[in-house]
Protein backbone atom coordinates (compact mmCIF):
# COMPACT_ATOMS: atom_id res chain seq x y z
CA UNK A 1 0.00 0.00 0.00
CA UNK A 2 2.78 2.60 1.01
CA UNK A 3 4.26 1.35 -2.35
CA UNK A 4 1.53 2.37 -4.59
CA UNK A 5 0.83 5.33 -2.43
CA UNK A 6 4.61 6.38 -3.37
CA UNK A 7 4.43 5.61 -6.79
CA UNK A 8 0.96 8.19 -7.03
CA UNK A 9 2.57 10.89 -5.61
CA UNK A 10 5.46 10.61 -7.66
CA UNK A 11 3.06 10.42 -11.11
CA UNK A 12 1.25 13.39 -9.85
CA UNK A 13 4.51 15.37 -9.03
CA UNK A 14 5.94 14.54 -12.30
CA UNK A 15 2.49 15.40 -13.85
CA UNK A 16 2.16 19.32 -12.23
CA UNK A 17 5.80 19.43 -13.36
CA UNK A 18 5.11 19.07 -16.98
CA UNK A 19 1.40 21.17 -16.38
CA UNK A 20 3.84 23.82 -14.83
CA UNK A 21 6.24 23.96 -17.49
CA UNK A 22 3.96 24.76 -20.15
CA UNK A 23 4.98 24.67 -24.30
CA UNK A 24 8.64 23.50 -25.09
CA UNK A 25 11.16 25.72 -26.78
CA UNK A 26 12.14 24.25 -29.52
CA UNK A 27 15.41 24.38 -31.26
CA UNK A 28 16.62 27.03 -32.57
CA UNK A 29 17.63 25.20 -36.17
CA UNK A 30 17.47 28.22 -38.38
CA UNK A 31 16.47 31.23 -39.22
CA UNK A 32 12.67 29.73 -39.85
CA UNK A 33 11.22 27.24 -37.81
CA UNK A 34 7.94 26.07 -39.18
CA UNK A 35 6.98 23.04 -36.75
CA UNK A 36 3.43 24.17 -37.48
CA UNK A 37 4.09 23.22 -41.44
CA UNK A 38 1.89 26.18 -42.99
CA UNK A 39 4.99 27.54 -44.92
CA UNK A 40 6.18 26.02 -48.40
CA UNK A 41 9.39 24.80 -48.81
CA UNK A 42 10.38 27.94 -51.46
CA UNK A 43 9.13 30.30 -49.07
CA UNK A 44 11.32 28.98 -45.86
CA UNK A 45 14.54 29.29 -48.22
CA UNK A 46 13.90 32.88 -49.74
CA UNK A 47 12.73 34.24 -45.94
CA UNK A 48 16.71 32.83 -44.92
CA UNK A 49 18.37 34.25 -47.29
CA UNK A 50 16.47 37.11 -46.97
CA UNK A 51 17.21 37.07 -43.14
CA UNK A 52 21.09 36.37 -43.17
CA UNK A 53 21.38 38.79 -45.72
CA UNK A 54 20.35 41.49 -43.66
CA UNK A 55 22.02 40.00 -40.36
CA UNK A 56 25.34 40.18 -42.40
CA UNK A 57 24.67 43.85 -43.05
CA UNK A 58 23.20 45.69 -39.69
CA UNK A 59 23.75 42.61 -37.42
CA UNK A 60 20.18 42.51 -36.23
CA UNK A 61 19.12 38.82 -35.92
CA UNK A 62 15.43 38.14 -36.94
CA UNK A 63 14.10 34.92 -36.58
CA UNK A 64 10.70 33.21 -37.47
CA UNK A 65 8.73 30.54 -35.20
CA UNK A 66 5.49 28.82 -36.52
CA UNK A 67 3.60 26.44 -33.70
CA UNK A 68 0.35 24.49 -34.06
CA UNK A 69 -0.94 25.81 -30.97
CA UNK A 70 0.19 27.24 -27.48
CA UNK A 71 -1.61 25.03 -25.19
CA UNK A 72 -3.51 27.37 -23.43
CA UNK A 73 -0.25 29.68 -22.51
CA UNK A 74 -0.64 33.33 -23.98
CA UNK A 75 1.90 34.28 -27.16
CA UNK A 76 3.14 37.00 -24.79
CA UNK A 77 4.79 34.66 -21.82
CA UNK A 78 5.68 32.25 -25.04
CA UNK A 79 7.64 34.93 -27.30
CA UNK A 80 9.78 35.61 -24.10
CA UNK A 81 9.95 32.41 -23.18
CA UNK A 82 11.35 31.84 -26.53
CA UNK A 83 13.47 35.14 -27.45
CA UNK A 84 15.25 34.62 -24.02
CA UNK A 85 15.96 30.98 -24.91
CA UNK A 86 17.21 31.59 -28.06
CA UNK A 87 19.14 35.01 -27.50
CA UNK A 88 18.49 36.75 -30.60
CA UNK A 89 20.44 39.62 -31.49
CA UNK A 90 24.24 40.72 -30.24
CA UNK A 91 25.14 40.55 -26.64
CA UNK A 92 24.94 43.89 -25.44
CA UNK A 93 23.06 45.07 -28.47
CA UNK A 94 19.80 43.03 -27.85
CA UNK A 95 19.06 43.96 -31.76
CA UNK A 96 17.17 40.67 -32.04
CA UNK A 97 13.42 40.33 -33.26
CA UNK A 98 11.09 37.25 -33.29
CA UNK A 99 7.83 36.77 -35.16
CA UNK A 100 5.40 33.96 -33.58
CA UNK A 101 2.57 32.26 -35.36
CA UNK A 102 0.40 29.52 -33.31
CA UNK A 103 -2.01 28.75 -36.39
CA UNK A 104 -4.80 26.51 -34.54
CA UNK A 105 -4.82 29.52 -31.74
CA UNK A 106 -4.71 32.33 -34.87
CA UNK A 107 -2.68 33.91 -32.84
CA UNK A 108 0.98 35.99 -33.79
CA UNK A 109 3.16 38.18 -32.26
CA UNK A 110 6.15 40.68 -33.15
CA UNK A 111 8.79 40.07 -30.15
CA UNK A 112 11.72 43.42 -30.48
CA UNK A 113 14.60 43.19 -28.22
CA UNK A 114 15.60 46.19 -26.27
CA UNK A 115 17.91 47.73 -28.52
CA UNK A 116 15.59 47.64 -31.31
CA UNK A 117 12.65 49.10 -29.53
CA UNK A 118 13.32 52.57 -30.78
CA UNK A 119 13.14 52.09 -34.29
CA UNK A 120 10.57 48.91 -34.47
CA UNK A 121 8.33 50.59 -31.86
CA UNK A 122 5.10 48.65 -30.47
CA UNK A 123 2.90 50.85 -32.46
CA UNK A 124 4.99 49.91 -35.98
CA UNK A 125 4.91 46.20 -34.89
CA UNK A 126 0.65 46.59 -34.25
CA UNK A 127 0.72 48.00 -37.60
CA UNK A 128 2.11 45.72 -39.62
CA UNK A 129 0.32 42.90 -37.70
CA UNK A 130 -3.06 44.43 -38.26
CA UNK A 131 -2.60 46.30 -42.00
CA UNK A 132 0.31 43.50 -43.61
CA UNK A 133 -0.02 40.20 -41.70
CA UNK A 134 -3.17 39.42 -40.71
CA UNK A 135 -5.68 39.87 -44.18
CA UNK A 136 -3.14 37.74 -45.73
CA UNK A 137 -3.84 34.98 -42.63
CA UNK A 138 -7.65 35.33 -42.87
CA UNK A 139 -7.89 34.29 -46.57
CA UNK A 140 -5.12 31.31 -45.36
CA UNK A 141 -2.52 33.04 -46.86
CA UNK A 142 0.32 31.78 -44.20
CA UNK A 143 3.10 32.09 -47.05
CA UNK A 144 2.17 36.15 -48.27
CA UNK A 145 1.22 36.96 -44.71
CA UNK A 146 4.66 35.83 -43.12
CA UNK A 147 6.64 36.87 -46.36
CA UNK A 148 5.11 40.51 -46.09
CA UNK A 149 5.07 40.78 -42.65
CA UNK A 150 9.10 39.68 -42.47
CA UNK A 151 9.13 42.55 -45.39
CA UNK A 152 7.81 45.40 -43.45
CA UNK A 153 9.99 44.73 -40.57
CA UNK A 154 13.21 44.64 -42.58
CA UNK A 155 11.92 48.19 -44.75
CA UNK A 156 11.00 49.52 -41.10
CA UNK A 157 14.45 48.38 -39.40
CA UNK A 158 16.54 49.77 -42.35
CA UNK A 159 14.21 53.16 -43.58
CA UNK A 160 13.11 53.61 -39.92
CA UNK A 161 9.33 54.94 -39.53
CA UNK A 162 8.40 56.46 -42.74
CA UNK A 163 8.63 52.93 -44.22
CA UNK A 164 5.64 51.36 -41.83
CA UNK A 165 2.73 50.19 -43.37
CA UNK A 166 0.34 52.89 -42.45
CA UNK A 167 -3.42 52.45 -40.66
CA UNK A 168 -5.50 50.75 -43.72
CA UNK A 169 -2.95 50.29 -45.77
CA UNK A 170 -3.18 46.78 -46.34
CA UNK A 171 -4.82 44.22 -49.50
CA UNK A 172 -7.98 45.45 -47.85
CA UNK A 173 -6.53 48.99 -47.79
CA UNK A 174 -7.89 50.58 -50.96
CA UNK A 175 -11.34 51.48 -48.89
CA UNK A 176 -11.57 54.75 -48.62
CA UNK A 177 -10.92 56.28 -44.94
CA UNK A 178 -13.97 58.35 -43.51
CA UNK A 179 -11.09 60.88 -42.74
CA UNK A 180 -11.07 60.45 -38.38
CA UNK A 181 -8.71 57.26 -37.68
CA UNK A 182 -7.34 56.91 -34.29
CA UNK A 183 -4.48 53.74 -33.65
CA UNK A 184 -5.97 51.80 -30.98
CA UNK A 185 -3.81 49.56 -28.26
CA UNK A 186 -2.88 46.56 -29.30
CA UNK A 187 -3.10 44.35 -26.52
CA UNK A 188 -4.36 40.70 -25.28
CA UNK A 189 -7.95 39.85 -24.61
CA UNK A 190 -7.55 39.69 -21.00
CA UNK A 191 -6.05 43.14 -20.89
CA UNK A 192 -8.76 44.43 -22.70
CA UNK A 193 -11.25 42.67 -20.51
CA UNK A 194 -10.04 43.96 -17.79
CA UNK A 195 -10.09 47.44 -18.51
CA UNK A 196 -13.39 47.21 -20.34
CA UNK A 197 -14.57 46.20 -16.63
CA UNK A 198 -12.69 48.86 -15.38
CA UNK A 199 -14.34 51.70 -17.71
CA UNK A 200 -17.64 50.02 -18.73
CA UNK A 201 -18.21 49.75 -14.80
CA UNK A 202 -17.62 53.00 -13.55
CA UNK A 203 -19.55 54.92 -16.34
CA UNK A 204 -22.09 51.94 -16.70
CA UNK A 205 -22.44 53.04 -12.96
CA UNK A 206 -23.09 56.22 -13.66
CA UNK A 207 -25.44 55.94 -16.29
CA UNK A 208 -27.97 53.81 -13.92
CA UNK A 209 -28.04 56.14 -11.45
CA UNK A 210 -28.84 58.65 -13.95
CA UNK A 211 -32.02 57.33 -15.91
CA UNK A 212 -33.29 56.05 -12.22
CA UNK A 213 -32.72 59.42 -10.32
CA UNK A 214 -35.33 62.17 -10.62
CA UNK A 215 -33.70 65.65 -11.24
CA UNK A 216 -30.47 65.20 -11.59
CA UNK A 217 -30.63 62.21 -13.84
CA UNK A 218 -30.57 64.72 -17.01
CA UNK A 219 -27.75 66.36 -16.38
CA UNK A 220 -25.61 63.10 -15.50
CA UNK A 221 -27.04 62.57 -19.70
CA UNK A 222 -25.14 64.96 -20.80
CA UNK A 223 -21.96 64.84 -18.05
CA UNK A 224 -21.44 61.24 -19.53
CA UNK A 225 -21.43 62.04 -23.41
CA UNK A 226 -18.54 62.69 -23.59
CA UNK A 227 -16.97 59.78 -21.34
CA UNK A 228 -19.01 57.59 -23.21
CA UNK A 229 -17.30 59.04 -26.63
CA UNK A 230 -13.87 58.59 -25.44
CA UNK A 231 -13.30 55.95 -22.86
CA UNK A 232 -14.36 52.85 -24.99
CA UNK A 233 -12.14 52.95 -27.66
CA UNK A 234 -9.54 51.95 -25.95
CA UNK A 235 -11.32 48.53 -25.42
CA UNK A 236 -13.41 48.58 -29.01
CA UNK A 237 -11.88 51.08 -30.94
CA UNK A 238 -13.29 54.10 -32.88
CA UNK A 239 -16.18 52.70 -34.97
CA UNK A 240 -17.29 50.58 -31.45
CA UNK A 241 -17.14 53.40 -29.29
CA UNK A 242 -19.16 55.42 -31.90
CA UNK A 243 -21.95 52.53 -32.02
CA UNK A 244 -22.03 52.89 -28.38
CA UNK A 245 -22.88 56.85 -27.69
CA UNK A 246 -25.17 56.64 -30.69
CA UNK A 247 -26.84 53.36 -28.21
CA UNK A 248 -26.36 55.51 -25.21
CA UNK A 249 -27.42 59.03 -26.66
CA UNK A 250 -30.96 57.38 -28.00
CA UNK A 251 -31.57 55.12 -25.19
CA UNK A 252 -30.82 57.08 -22.20
CA UNK A 253 -33.74 59.13 -22.55
CA UNK A 254 -35.91 56.41 -23.86
CA UNK A 255 -34.79 54.59 -20.36
CA UNK A 256 -35.90 57.50 -18.31
CA UNK A 257 -39.09 58.45 -20.05
CA UNK A 258 -39.85 54.84 -19.59
CA UNK A 259 -39.55 54.56 -15.93
CA UNK A 260 -40.37 58.11 -14.74
CA UNK A 261 -44.06 56.37 -15.50
CA UNK A 262 -43.43 53.68 -13.49
CA UNK A 263 -45.05 54.21 -9.15
CA UNK A 264 -41.82 53.69 -7.18
CA UNK A 265 -39.98 56.31 -9.72
CA UNK A 266 -43.21 58.91 -8.87
CA UNK A 267 -42.77 58.09 -5.15
CA UNK A 268 -39.00 58.77 -5.42
CA UNK A 269 -39.47 62.02 -6.98
CA UNK A 270 -42.46 63.37 -4.63
CA UNK A 271 -40.05 62.25 -1.42
CA UNK A 272 -37.16 64.54 -2.69
CA UNK A 273 -39.67 67.07 -2.76
CA UNK A 274 -41.49 66.88 0.29
CA UNK A 275 -39.35 65.05 2.37
CA UNK A 276 -35.30 65.88 0.72
CA UNK A 277 -34.76 62.13 0.11
CA UNK A 278 -36.01 59.19 -1.29
CA UNK A 279 -34.59 55.52 -1.32
CA UNK A 280 -34.49 53.58 -4.78
CA UNK A 281 -33.23 49.90 -4.97
CA UNK A 282 -31.28 50.25 -1.29
CA UNK A 283 -29.92 53.73 -2.05
CA UNK A 284 -30.75 56.58 -0.26
CA UNK A 285 -31.20 59.78 -2.61
CA UNK A 286 -31.01 62.66 -0.61
CA UNK A 287 -31.74 66.52 -2.69
CA UNK A 288 -29.09 69.32 -2.54
CA UNK A 289 -29.37 73.10 -3.74
CA UNK A 290 -29.45 71.25 -7.55
CA UNK A 291 -30.21 68.17 -7.97
CA UNK A 292 -29.20 64.84 -5.78
CA UNK A 293 -26.80 62.54 -4.23
CA UNK A 294 -26.59 58.25 -4.40
CA UNK A 295 -25.01 57.36 -0.74
CA UNK A 296 -25.84 53.65 0.67
CA UNK A 297 -25.20 51.75 3.57
CA UNK A 298 -22.00 50.36 3.76
CA UNK A 299 -18.70 51.14 2.29
CA UNK A 300 -16.77 49.98 -0.58
CA UNK A 301 -12.78 49.70 -1.76
CA UNK A 302 -11.04 49.39 -5.09
CA UNK A 303 -7.95 47.49 -5.56
CA UNK A 304 -6.27 46.72 -9.12
CA UNK A 305 -3.18 44.52 -10.04
CA UNK A 306 0.15 45.16 -12.16
CA UNK A 307 1.98 43.16 -14.71
CA UNK A 308 5.08 43.22 -16.56
CA UNK A 309 6.39 42.54 -20.08
CA UNK A 310 9.58 41.03 -20.95
CA UNK A 311 10.49 43.46 -24.30
CA UNK A 312 8.78 45.33 -26.60
CA UNK A 313 6.12 44.01 -29.81
CA UNK A 314 2.78 43.52 -30.21
CA UNK A 315 0.43 40.38 -30.98
CA UNK A 316 -2.57 40.48 -32.60
CA UNK A 317 -5.27 37.13 -34.09
CA UNK A 318 -7.32 36.42 -37.43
Amino acid sequence: MRTLLCRSLIVVTLLTAVTAAGLDVPYLTGRVTDNAEILTEGVRRSLTVRLKAHEDKTGDQIAVLTVPTLDGESIEEYAVKVFEAWKLGKQGKDNGVLVVVASQDRRMRIEVGYGLEGTLTDLLAGRIIRNVMTPRFKEGDYDGGVEAGVKAILDVLVKGEAAAPLEGDSREGSKTSSGFNMEVPDMPITTRILIGAFIFGIIGLFTVIGILTPGVGWFLYFFLIPFWAMFPIIVVGTSGALKLLIIYVVGFPLAKLMFRNKDWYKKAAEDLRTKGQANIGGFTLTSGGSGGRWSSGGSGGFSGGGGSSGGGGASGSW
